[in-house]
């Protein structure tokens, strides 16, 4: 399966793309078909899938790899897989070409096309159970059949094991008091040499420690062999770094996952004791009081058991961005190009709707003043229905948006704590995972209520949902900084946020006018989403939320 790519001698990057973003994971994609053309006289069709993909902001199409053919078959379940690396912050497309393979020549168009289909990764990995039905097309007049795309997420080991231990009898070491024990882990590499993996707390004075429970990667603790050694080491601490070392032992991951047993007793022996001393014993005995193992969950699991992006945008009406109607003004509508506000909002709204499965987006407005009276509002439906602002996919929201413009003053002040709220009381009626709610901020930067956006996000970060703030036009972004709380976490009257929930993005740097402009938008999409999914594990890890089952699979229809 990782071979195939090979197959189709095209894995060569193109000149000064340089690195890409780190893949979050890895998925194994499998391909099945139903109803296929037939396109043999005497047989059935001797299908093959071919894939290609696009690299970021690139519009050609490369062949990623093949399938084996399977003969005399409309319904082929294929068996070679594809491997992809999935980023969930890039829109990732995908094209399968189906052929009916006539002879042994690699080369396509000596075979029969028989339609095919286009979809996004992400697409395929935000359907129900990560299972993906789309019509082939391709060939006018005819029904191609359909094809089946299933995304698997490949496990390296993501396990997590949960130890506990005690020891006793220790060796005493101090002169005035008893021992203060730590224990230091390794794990043994394939040269016989040891890596340090974990180190307990110390407890001190006492030769009967209890060490707290800890949690470690099985990765870390045996990089996934399971009868490799583990060495373990029992200190005295001292003040002053001179540790003395009591003694050690041995075990592997396999005879700690037998949890507490006699097995897992263990005498701590020093060496250079034991050459001494003829009737020397060991310095004291250590116990595994509990072991658990789970697996680590990802953010494609919480998806794959059904946890549903919802995406809301607010948008900056404020005086600030200037008069709508002058080609100066961030608002500007050219008949020719889109302006900031539009850009940033396809770029990211783009990806984030392949994960959202009814496509409708809740859009605000704040800082103008709104008709019939005038009155300021900041937080008002772009689409003019208060009971319900959410608008048909990202080409609802941007025609709501430009139909606002026309209608509403542009004001101020830039007030952002309302539509932070506005979504926070969404998000407070749904808290067990099933859904999570993204704020996109788009604005021009002054903001106006520091102090109440600030409390408003202290107390969001407690609920299922991320903001993402895209700063628009030249100004100075100090603030939108403090509030991204990268660097220091943000707080409202001595609280603290309880996670990081805010991405801010100056869109300036991501302005390339000209032919590049698409890849740039590629480039903000990938800065401003590359953060939601480690946010929604934060989420779900604080709260105890575990991924939901796969949902069952529909019946497939019979061939």
């Amino acid at each position: 399966s990782g071979g195939a790519r090979g197959m189709a001698g095209l894995g060569v990057p193109e000149p000064g793309t340089g690195p890409g973003p780190v893949p979050a994971t890895r998925v194994e994609l499998t391909v099945s078909c139903r109803q296929l053309l037939d396109r043999d006289t005497f047989s059935k069709s001797d299908p093959l899938c071919v894939l290609y993909t696009q690299r970021p902001g690139s519009h050609q199409w490369w062949e990623f790899g093949r399938t084996e053919v399977i003969d005399n078959s409309l319904n082929p379940d294929f068996l070679r897989k594809f491997v992809l690396d999935y980023c969930f912050e890039e829109r990732q497309n995908l094209r399968f070409d189906l052929y009916d393979v006539d002879s042994k020549s690699p080369d396509l168009s000596k075979h029969d096309f028989l339609g095919q289909a286009f979809c996004t990764l992400g697409e395929i990995v935000g359907s129900a159970g990560s299972r993906l039905e789309k019509p082939l097309t391709g060939i006018p007049g005819k029904k191609c059949g359909t094809i089946i795309l299933l995304a698997e997420e490949l496990g390296n080991c993501r396990d997590v094991a949960t130890l506990q231990f005690c020891a006793n009898k220790l060796d005493k070491k101090d002169f005035f008091g008893k021992s203060d024990p730590f224990m230091v882990f390794y794990r043994s590499n394939e040269d016989g040499t040891f890596t340090i993996c974990h180190k307990t707390e110390v407890v001190r004075n006492t030769l009967n420690p209890v060490w707290a429970a800890f949690a470690i990667p099985v990765r870390a603790l045996c990089n996934g062999d399971h009868d490799r050694a583990i060495k373990v080491e029992v200190y005295d601490w001292d003040r002053d770094g001179s540790h003395d070392f009591i003694g050690e032992f041995t075990t592997t991951y396999r005879e700690l996952a037998r949890g507490q047993s006699h097995f897992n007793v263990y005498e701590v022996v020093n060496p250079r004791k034991k050459m001494k001393k003829k009737k020397y014993l060991n310095s004291g005995t250590v116990t595994l009081l509990s072991f658990a193992v789970e697996a680590e969950h990802t953010f494609l699991d919480y998806i794959k058991g059904g946890t549903q992006l919802n995406f809301t945008v607010a948008i900056d009406f404020t005086a600030s961005n200037g008069n709508p109607s002058q080609p100066t003004s961030l608002h500007y509508l050219s008949p020719f190009q889109l302006n900031a506000y539009s850009l940033a909002l396809r770029a990211v709204g783009d990806i984030i709707q392949d994960y959202d499965s009814d496509k409708m987006f809740p859009a605000l407005g704040f800082g103008a003043k709104v008709p019939p009276d005038g009155h300021v509002s900041h937080e008002f439906p772009l689409n003019g229905d208060a009971s319900n602002p959410a608008c048909r996919g990202i080409a609802g929201v941007l025609e709501a948006y430009q139909r606002s413009l026309r209608r509403v003053q542009l004001y101020g002040p830039t007030n952002f704590a309302p539509v932070v709220n506005h979504v926070a009381r969404s998000a407070a009626t749904v808290l067990d995972g099933s859904q999570y709610f993204v704020l996109l901020i788009i604005t021009d930067g002054v903001i106006s209520d520091m102090a109440q956006t600030k409390e408003a996000i202290v107390n969001a970060a407690k609920l299922p949902m991320s903001i993402i703030i895209v700063g628009v036009g030249q100004a100075e972004f100090d603030a939108m900084v403090e509030l991204d709380g990268d660097d220091i976490r943000i707080s409202s009257r001595g609280k603290v946020a309880e996670r990081d929930i805010v991405q801010f993005v100056p869109f300036r740097d991501y302005m390339s006018g000209g032919p590049g402009a698409g890849l740039s938008m590629a480039g903000l999409a990938r800065e401003v989403l590359a953060e939601i999914p480690d946010q929604l594990l934060s989420y779900m890890k604080a709260r105890g939320i575990k991924p939901l089952p796969v949902p069952p699979m529909p019946p497939e229809t019979p061939p």
